[in-house]
C-alpha cells in the first residue's frame, strides 16, 4: 500500500480522472511553483474503480479554480489546514474561461490579433459546449 504523509496547509484534488493529473498539474501550472506536490495515479476508488489524487503544499488561493473547473468539474477540492481539511470546494463549470483554449477558426479576430485573450463562453451547459467571445467558434469537450 502506498503511504504519502498528510500536509500541514493546501490542498487536495480528489476524484480526478484516471491518468488525467498530470495534464491538471500543468494547466494549473503547478510546475512554476516552489513547493511540494504529490502526484498520486490509478489509486483505488469505490466510485471510479481507478482514480488520480493531487496534494499540494500551498497557499490555496494559487488554485484557479476556474481552470479546475474547465477541466473537470467533479473534482472535489479539499481545502487543507493545520493537517486537517477545513472545507471541499464544489466546483461548477465557468460561465467565462480566457486563455485556456484557443479558438481554431482561421478567420477570427484572435487569429490575426495575437495580442487579444482568448475568451470562451459557456453557451450550453449540459453538454458543455462553449462558444469564441468573437467567432462564435464552437468548443466541446471530448470525452
Amino acid at each position: 500500500m502506498l503511504n504519502v504523509g498528510k500536509i500541514e496547509e493546501g490542498f487536495v484534488l480528489d476524484h480526478i480522472e484516471a491518468g488525467k493529473s498530470l495534464s491538471i498539474y500543468h494547466h494549473l501550472q503547478l510546475d512554476k511553483l516552489d513547493c511540494p506536490v504529490a502526484i498520486i495515479k490509478n489509486a483505488r476508488s469505490n466510485k471510479k474503480g481507478k482514480k488520480d489524487i493531487l496534494k499540494v503544499e500551498c497557499a490555496i488561493d494559487t488554485l484557479d479554480l476556474d481552470v479546475l473547473a474547465f477541466i473537470d468539474h467533479n473534482i472535489t477540492v479539499n481545502v487543507i489546514k493545520d493537517g486537517e481539511i477545513v472545507d471541499k470546494k464544489e466546483l461548477t463549470l465557468p460561465k467565462e474561461i480566457r486563455n485556456i483554449i484557443q479558438c481554431k477558426n482561421p478567420r477570427c479576430i484572435t487569429s490575426i490579433e495575437q495580442e487579444l485573450p482568448h475568451i470562451f463562453v459557456l453557451s450550453d451547459e449540459k453538454k458543455e459546449i462553449y462558444r469564441c467571445k468573437y467567432c462564435e467558434e464552437k468548443y466541446g469537450k471530448r470525452r
